[in-house]
């Protein structure tokens, strides 16, 4: 069976009426037969059919034991960090998601948990810092912004001597070009705000589970901690789930196209995509991608400014100046002042986040009308070059 026809399909039908769709149960309680006779639900925080099938569709997709639907990403992510214990430590990659450093540095360090931010597209960098108390190794492949790619089978037999558990975000690869569980991986996160929906028009928080011990413990701190997504939300997730492979694909073919593009602009300094073959870790994003590198492109202006990046955002006019990524319409944004503003300046610059990097997240529209509005951008911009200032080409 091909992959497209495997997510198309493992959309269930309705037992009951034979719905094609997964009906929306707006229900926050169900009758019970006698106190405790029921039929597998009993209170929505617990269990709810349209987020089960979600779950059971996620899992599936990601070939882990359950799944569990959040009401955001950074829900999701806060639920795994609920394993932890004071004392206990996480080695996590240097170009973390902005929200998930401030909660990792404001909330989690707080309460005894430490955290080693290290450059892991060199796996190797690991061995400075993991021991006994290690954790979690908590990856993001790609990252964002700077679209770093580690190597997670390579993490995963450093990390399994130490009994660390390998923590990936597969939020810019999606379950359409990246299985980490097949390369070693213990827990998969998803903003599944982002591919997963698909639209922008909700936001989620997604945890796979590799085991049956690992799904126990994520399933009640779910139940204990009540952070669950609403049945609506679910219904629109598994909607976006049957166009996946579609998107993604389109989305990663346009990426692939625009980054060619930009690195031929002499306003560009520097282009961050996977599937360039000057990618640091090329080789290894299309070996674990399954040659799909995503639709997120970042770059930075020879003209290293917040103003120059500036100018540029919100110049265009297909790609909308907004956070989030991964929907049908492209979008941009500038990290500094937006995704990653939570994370102080030196941190920022010393993970590669300069002061004019954007990152563009390709939609699906046609990428001659989308490389248009990147030139007309482009030409708003001056350049000075050799000491002259010239308008932009």
């Amino acid at each position: 069976m091909s992959r497209i026809t495997d997510i198309i399909h493992s959309v269930p039908v309705d037992p009951l009426t034979g719905s094609i769709s997964v009906p929306v149960y707006q229900t926050s309680t169900f009758v019970q037969e006698a106190p405790g006779v029921h039929k597998g639900y009993d209170y929505a925080r617990s269990n709810n059919p349209t987020r089960k099938a979600l779950e059971d569709i996620i899992a599936k997709l990601e070939g882990g034991d359950n799944a569990f639907a959040f009401a955001t990403g950074l829900a999701a992510i806060d639920a795994v960090a609920k394993l932890l214990s004071s004392g206990d430590e996480i080695i996590a990659v240097d170009d973390i998601y902005g929200g998930a450093y401030r909660l990792f540095t404001h909330i989690y360090e707080k309460l005894g948990i430490k955290i080693h931010y290290v450059d892991t597209t060199d796996a190797e960098n690991i061995l400075e810092f993991i021991n006994e108390k290690t954790k979690f190794i908590w990856i993001e492949s790609p990252t964002n912004p700077t679209l770093k790619v580690t190597d997670i089978q390579k993490v995963s037999e450093i990390a399994k001597p130490f009994g660390a558990l390998v923590v990936v975000d597969n939020t810019f690869a999606s379950p359409v070009a990246q299985l980490p569980f097949e390369l070693g991986a213990d827990i998969i996160i998803h903003s599944a705000t982002k591919y997963i929906a698909g639209h922008s028009d909700l936001v989620a928080g997604l945890v796979v589970t590799k085991t049956p011990e690992l799904s126990e413990k994520i399933k009640f701190i779910q139940n204990a901690t009540g952070g669950i997504l609403g049945p609506w939300d679910c219904f629109l997730a598994i909607r976006g789930i049957e166009t996946l492979e579609l998107r993604v694909r389109q989305q990663s073919e346009n990426a692939s196209k625009i980054a060619e593009y930009l690195t031929t602009r002499q306003e560009i300094d520097k282009v961050y995509y996977p599937g360039l073959t000057t990618h640091k870790n090329h080789e290894i994003a299309k070996r674990q991608q399954n040659g799909l590198f995503g639709g997120v492109i970042s770059f930075s202006l020879k003209e290293d400014t917040v103003e120059a990046a500036n100018q540029f955002v919100t110049s265009t006019n297909y790609f909308k100046l907004a956070e989030s990524l991964g929907g049908v319409k492209s979008l941009l944004c500038h990290p500094a002042q937006m995704t990653h503003a939570s994370i102080p300046r030196e941190k920022r610059l010393s993970s590669g986040v300069q002061d004019s990097l954007i990152r563009l997240s390709c939609g699906i529209e046609d990428v001659e009308d989308l490389i248009k509005d990147i030139e007309n951008a482009l030409g708003t911009l001056k350049l000075e070059v050799k000491g002259q200032k010239l308008e932009a080409q």
